[in-house]
């Protein structure tokens, strides 16, 4: 007959040993989080939705992702992983195979580089940790990184853009976010606010405005050098562009995209119109309050945002030459605008 005591204890024990598995025991495989998969299929979902509506090609360019979590990252999407990676075996809503490593980036990162065996990757971490921690915000950002796994992806772009030669011997790529641009040189600040508010104007007109554009274009040019100008131009095409894409995303998915079930019932989910307004509204707000020796390199979102909008009404075939004229928005500009003689920077 067992003891009164060890009776009492007998639950205690059995707690004890469930919470601590004895030494040996298989530990579980982590696993995505059930919110973060709806997240990336609704991503992978619009994107194949989006085909070629935005960029030729767009839909022929492979999107792997790396997701990271506090303790984990979660590669989806990935033709050639490296060896530090385990799989977890194909996910239904996926549709793709996950794989598993320890964490390596920070948890809050939202970037694209070669992170993984030398191809280009979408870093990103949980919606919650990032600068986009709202779902619907958090997957066109997704698209965002996208983008530019489609512009790095275009034949010889590595190499044109060393062909610019501003990175000042740098092999990291850092220099496109150090470059010694004179963010707080009064005149150039200035006239970049100038350049901000005829943007503006514009895009809350109708029609016209891309000769005032064009022409405050070329005297913002006309306060820097020629290699500043390339840099500040080469800027506006790569981050504002992306910009305008998730812009122009979510305004097609508005107009004719449903949602899967899952992700419309995530709590916090807003439909895309709500967000292609709310974040066109942003853009015009930064550009009326520009501020470039604060704002510094994040001033090219709004810009570069608001340049591609206003090309799509006054020459919508840019896009479709967006590649074959590389690095620049200010040449497509002077296009739409050919009252506009000058258009580059001093030597």
């Amino acid at each position: 007959m067992i003891p009164s005591l060890l009776r009492r204890l007998l639950p205690l024990l059995f707690c004890l040993i469930t919470m601590h598995p004895a030494r040996g025991q298989a530990v579980p495989e982590p696993s995505l989080p059930s919110a973060d998969r709806i997240r990336l299929a609704e991503a992978f979902r619009l994107k194949a939705w989006i085909g070629e509506r935005v960029w030729p090609g767009w839909s022929r360019t492979i999107f792997p992702v790396l997701l990271v979590t506090r303790d984990h990252e979660f590669l989806v999407g990935h033709p050639a992983p490296s060896d530090d990676f385990r799989p977890l075996g194909r996910d239904a809503l996926l549709g793709q195979e996950v794989l598993v490593r320890k964490r390596v980036f920070p948890p809050n990162l939202m970037a694209t580089f070669p992170a993984v065996n030398g191809i280009s990757t979408v870093v990103v971490g949980q919606a919650p940790n990032t600068d986009s921690p709202q779902s619907t915000a958090w997957v066109l950002t997704l698209l965002h990184e996208h983008f530019h796994q489609w512009q790095s992806g275009a034949p010889g772009y590595f190499d044109s853009v060393d062909s610019l030669g501003l990175s000042g011997g740098d092999k990291t790529g850092m220099w496109m976010l150090n470059y010694p641009f004179p963010y707080t040189k009064p005149a150039v600040a200035s006239q970049f606010r100038t350049l901000s508010l005829a943007l503006a104007r514009a895009l809350e007109t109708d029609q016209g405005g891309a000769d005032t554009v064009a022409g405050a274009q070329a005297r913002l040019a006309a306060q820097v050098s020629r290699d500043e100008f390339r840099y500040l131009d080469f800027q506006l095409w790569q981050e504002g562009v992306a910009r305008y894409t998730e812009l122009r995303v979510a305004g097609l998915a508005a107009s004719g995209y449903q949602p899967s079930a899952p992700f419309a019932a995530l709590p916090d989910f807003k439909p895309y119109g709500e967000q292609a307004a709310a974040m066109r509204a942003a853009m015009l707000r930064e550009l009326k309050r520009a501020q470039l020796a604060k704002q510094r390199r994040l001033a090219v979102y709004a810009m570069g945002a608001g340049l591609a909008l206003l090309l799509d009404r006054e020459q919508p075939e840019w896009r479709m030459r967006y590649l074959e004229q590389p690095f620049t928005l200010s040449k497509p500009v002077e296009a739409a605008a050919p009252k506009q003689v000058e258009g580059a920077g001093k030597d």
